[in-house]
């Protein structure tokens, strides 16, 4: 039988190097997955509550979702957009039934990057200005555009440069200068953004571009008035927001079905990827008629609108309609978080914990100080694993456990989670 070192060893010698899976020298080798659990090729089981980075939103191999794939790759399974198919306009109709404002107008992609690019795309198009405006720790992407965008050291390469794309300071209340309340963090970034348009700009701009919740930055949670106070500033340069909810979309924060309704403000373009579609390669722009008009010529994506992927993602959208997964991200969410600041309280190494909904998470630092713990971070995240629990890693400093379980579930699990996390954090003290 293959072990998984074995297979180890041949990845190392066909696959990028800058690709590295999580746990070092012991990586996860999957064998298969199904529901809440992975299971290793050397027979481990483990809980996850990562689900390949909140993209698994529902459960692996979930019954109702691959029923419904498995019949449409039985219908047609690829036409590009060269053809017009129906589960696609469907899907579409659907998107634009639940997200707020006047967004009516889809294009589909194969990913978060690329639904990113887009917008962008359509941004620039629509206002004339190239200028780009976004946060410092957002992660966009892996193409050139979208790690320039990124303002997050370790995921910009290649030399990437846009001069059209401006970083502000972002909402990061807990690593704001020393002794600012959150009211004064968000004076300040208020501030850096009208002297970064004024001094970097002609005074115009193509759009604003923000995560509701950061995620590879960590799942930095800006203060409440954050938005309302910054979009009007971006109205007044002639901009259009986007809202990138890759990360936060289809109800992971809790009780709505996208980040941003949790902030009051409407946004003029947002962008899907991820849990959408329930591990199926998905991108999605939806905007509104005025600007999807503006993207004047002649653009396609060939496996955007697949019929596969939109029937998959259909299918993980009416599941999460029926079994109001909003809902049980705030309930278990809430339950999450309840227990989550029992051991900050406990362990003076937990600088904080943050988090909406099912994203959650857990900053480690030097007891005392605020110095990131990328050590004990790491040896934390392998005890859960030892025990049979995954979760994600995150921040600038490598020093941040996100928690993002499965939105379906169950409080059996959650329990399960909590008493594995208390164990790996007594024994990483």
């Amino acid at each position: 039988m293959t072990t998984s070192a074995e297979i180890m060893e041949r990845y190392k010698k066909v696959m990028f190097p800058a690709a590295a899976p999580y746990h070092g020298d012991n990586p996860i080798v999957v064998d298969h997955a199904k529901d809440q659990y992975i299971y290793d090729i050397d027979g481990n089981k483990y809980l996850d509550f990562f689900g390949g980075i909140l993209t698994v939103s529902v459960g692996h191999c979930n019954d109702e979702i691959t029923q419904r794939t498995m019949e449409q790759l039985q219908v047609v399974q690829h036409t590009s957009t060269i053809y017009v198919n129906e589960i696609m306009v469907r899907l579409a109709e659907k998107v634009a039934e639940l997200t707020p404002a006047n967004l009516q107008k889809v294009y589909f992609t194969n990913s978060g990057t690329e639904a990113n690019e887009t917008a962008v795309m359509a941004a620039r198009m629509y206002t004339g200005s190239p200028t780009i405006i976004t946060l410092r720790h957002a992660y966009s992407g892996r193409s050139l555009l979208a790690m320039s965008l990124t303002a997050h050291g370790s995921w910009r390469l290649g030399g990437v440069v846009d001069p059209f794309i401006k970083h502000v300071r972002n909402p990061y209340t807990y690593r704001a200068p020393l002794g600012l309340t959150p009211e004064q963090v968000v004076d300040l970034c208020v501030q850096d953004l009208e002297e970064t348009i004024a001094t970097t700009t002609n005074g115009r701009i193509a759009a604003f571009m923000a995560e509701p919740i950061q995620g590879v930055g960590g799942f930095i949670v800006p203060p409440e008035d954050y938005f309302k106070r910054i979009i009007p500033i971006v109205k007044e340069a002639g901009g259009v927001f986007i809202s990138d909810e890759v990360q936060t979309g289809w109800g992971r924060t809790g009780g709505k079905w996208f980040g941003i309704e949790q902030w009051g403000v409407d946004p003029d373009i947002m962008t899907f990827a991820k849990g959408m579609g329930n591990g199926t390669p998905i991108g999605c722009t939806i905007t509104t008629p005025e600007i999807a008009d503006a993207v004047d010529g002649l653009t396609f994506s060939t496996f955007g609108g697949n019929p596969v992927t939109m029937a998959t993602a259909l299918a993980t959208i009416e599941y999460m309609e029926a079994h109001n997964t909003p809902e049980n991200c705030a309930v278990q969410g809430a339950r999450m978080a309840e227990k989550l600041d029992e051991f900050g309280a406990e362990f003076p190494f937990i600088g904080e914990v943050r988090g909406m909904g099912l994203m959650q998470a857990i900053e480690v630092v030097e007891p005392g100080t605020k110095d990131p713990d990328k050590v004990r971070t790491a040896a934390f995240v392998d005890a859960c694993k030892a025990h049979g629990l995954l979760l994600g890693k995150g921040g600038l400093y490598g020093n941040v456990v996100r928690i993002a379980p499965h939105m379906n579930v169950s409080s059996e699990d959650m329990d399960t989670a909590m008493d594995i996390i208390g164990k790996a954090l007594v024994e990483v003290s």
